[in-house]
């Protein structure tokens, strides 16, 4: 059985370090870069619940459901954003990869493929994972095409599934990677990566 545990991961161009509280300023100042809490659908707090966020990531992690991280990028030195393994099942060997959002100034660069690549390589190549998924909002076509994007099988949707952060429930749009097309995504990814960098 699994038992993911806080690690760094690096590589091209990016570090994802374990949440701590001291992350909250610098999440706050990242969501401002674009007003990403504008976007009702996404899971990225207001700068000034910024704090409560990361404390309650941290309650998830403890209680042994989550592994967050903070998306540093080296080239700025600076905190883009965040992503974390949820929703752990030791016993069948799953996580999934979510609570995800990037500063505006980083979208569509490398930096969401190179998250995806270490996360994916630490899912299956050091915690033994035999299935990794992935899902979003039904409202969020850019994270769906995101995700199909990487190489992720669309599973089905899940309706009525999720309470957003204003209150309604989501339908949740299911994406996973099997450890047996793990080979083929990562060659994927590690060639949009080459393809993009400057």
């Amino acid at each position: 059985m699994i038992h993911p545990k806080p690690a760094t991961l690096e590589g091209h161009g990016v570090r994802l370090e374990p949440m701590e509280p001291q992350h909250a300023d610098a999440l706050a100042e990242a969501t401002q870069d674009g007003r990403l809490w504008e976007f009702w659908y996404t899971s990225c707090p207001e700068p000034d619940k910024a704090a409560d966020y990361v404390a309650k990531a941290l309650v998830g992690q403890q209680e042994g459901h989550m592994l967050p991280w903070v998306v540093r990028q080296l080239s700025t030195d600076r905190i883009v954003g965040t992503t974390r393994y949820h929703d752990v099942v030791p016993a069948v060997d799953r996580v999934e990869i979510g609570w995800t959002w990037y500063a505006q100034s980083v979208q569509g660069t490398t930096v969401n493929s190179a998250c995806k690549l270490l996360l994916l390589e630490y899912a299956f190549d050091k915690v033994g994972c035999e299935v990794v998924g992935l899902r979003t909002d039904n409202f969020n076509f850019r994270s769906q095409a995101a995700i199909a994007g990487i190489g992720a099988k669309r599973d089905g949707v899940l309706r009525h599934h999720f309470i957003r952060r204003d209150g309604t429930v989501r339908d949740s749009v299911m994406f996973s990677i099997l450890k047996s097309e793990w080979r083929d995504v990562r060659r994927h990814l590690e060639l949009r990566i080459a393809r993009k960098r400057p």
